[in-house]
């Protein structure tokens, strides 16, 4: 391996660790900063919806700028900007001006993370990326971990505001660490055509990439059964605390329990996903995870007892450090690069909908019959779906079939 590649993977983890235990510290203490502010539960569900429709707007048209700009540059600007934003929320004491923050960050992130992507899977060789990414889901797994401990601990020897800060402090810091990345550019590349961004421009590249969806369907067909996964298990996870108290009758401290446990499960199935990652298929690494993870919220819905729902979260977790790592191998395996930040910004518009349709359908659900039964609903529409991802996965992940750009704008 070259010396310069191993800098430049150690150097892109390092960066990623750093802003994801970063990011669960100023989620947790967002909150607590809305919530002292206001006193009002919906306040900070109004939080939520801010974010998504902030998400939706920028997937508009941040898909068509990810792949014209400078990767690596576009990286470090958005964490910059985000770290100033950042530390400008936390001394606001306007709840409009937060909610507007909120946003602006938002929508950062949202086109960072297809950013990211595509630089990764442009600097990688595709050998190198399974690796990288069950590296990388160890990180979010140990960000899940730390990240809230962090952050309670923070709120307990200072203020919500702080915690918000040190977020700000671990941007820069990411940002830092991208600079010395190598630049995946070709020599002479350059962002002129970006001056001529326009309404035809971003209808141009919705139709290249309708036209890559038909040309790969199969393909386009695992990316959205996988994403409606994702908006069910956002669905029934709003749901999660409400059903914890009021069905299971868990007390505070065993819901926080919980949520340790659920750590703890994303941590070891992470780590043995490093273990095991180069000796199983993507194809079933991908839909073991789904399976896994939606037998899990079969269990942890249909529980009657703090132990079979803890059973149910561990699972959840465990599976999920599988299911993630070989979603993001598919996605720089499947996707041509050179469009990856259109697609991921289209269908990332098409997720944030479906989330914010899913998550009040079930919200309007729960008045009308029981939180369980809805829950329950959803887990099993997630076994469905998984299935799906998995029978799909075999069927058409193992028999490759690559759809270069040139063939698609034809």
């Amino acid at each position: 391996m070259k010396k310069t590649e191993l800098r430049g993977r150690l150097l892109l983890l390092a960066s990623i660790g750093i802003s994801g235990i970063g990011s669960w510290i100023y989620f947790i203490a967002l909150n607590l900063v809305v919530l002292q502010i206001t006193g009002s539960a919906l306040a900070v569900s109004t939080l939520y919806i801010v974010r998504a429709a902030a998400a939706m707007l920028t997937n508009l048209w941040a898909g068509s700028l990810i792949d014209r700009l400078n990767k690596k540059h576009v990286m470090i600007g958005l964490n910059l900007i985000q770290a100033a934003v950042i530390l400008w929320l936390a001394f606001s004491n306007s709840l409009l001006v937060i909610y507007v923050l909120v946003g602006i960050t938002t929508a950062v992130g949202a086109a960072y993370e297809p950013t990211s992507m595509a630089y990764i899977t442009k600097f990688l060789p595709e050998e190198k990326r399974k690796r990288f990414n069950s590296l990388r889901s160890l990180l979010d797994a140990g960000a899940f971990f730390t990240g809230p401990a962090v952050a309670g601990l923070l709120v307990m020897v200072g203020t919500p505001a702080t915690a918000i800060c040190i977020n700000s402090i671990a941007l820069v810091l990411s940002a830092l660490l991208l600079w010395f990345v190598p630049n995946i550019e070709p020599k002479g590349f350059t962002t002129q055509k970006v001056q001529r961004l326009s309404f035809y421009m971003i209808k141009q590249d919705w139709h290249l990439v309708f036209s890559f969806s038909r040309h790969a369907v199969g393909v386009m067909l695992i990316y959205l059964l996988f994403s409606f996964m994702t908006v069910l298990m956002t669905a029934t996870d709003s749901l999660e605390a409400a059903f914890s108290v009021k069905e299971l009758g868990l007390t505070e401290g065993e819901y926080g329990l919980l949520v340790s446990i659920a750590g703890g499960g994303v941590l070891i199935g992470a780590l043995l996903n490093t273990i095991i990652v180069e000796k199983i298929s993507t194809s079933w690494l991908l839909g073991m995870g789904s399976m896994l993870t939606a037998g899990g919220y079969m269990l942890f819905t249909n529980s009657t007892t703090f132990f079979i729902a803890a059973c149910g979260c561990a699972l959840i977790s465990f599976a999920m450090a599988f299911a993630n790592a070989a979603f993001y191998t598919f996605y720089q395996t499947y996707i041509p690069v050179e469009i990856m930040g259109r697609v991921g910004s289209l269908y990332g518009l098409v997720e944030s909908l479906c989330i914010i349709i899913v998550t009040a359908l079930f919200g309007i659900l729960v008045e009308v019959i029981s939180i369980r039964l809805v829950v329950i609903i959803g887990a099993a529409l997630m076994i469905i779906v998984a299935l799906a991802v998995w029978t799909c996965s075999l069927r058409v992940l193992v028999q490759r079939k690559n759809v270069s750009v040139e063939k698609v704008s034809t």
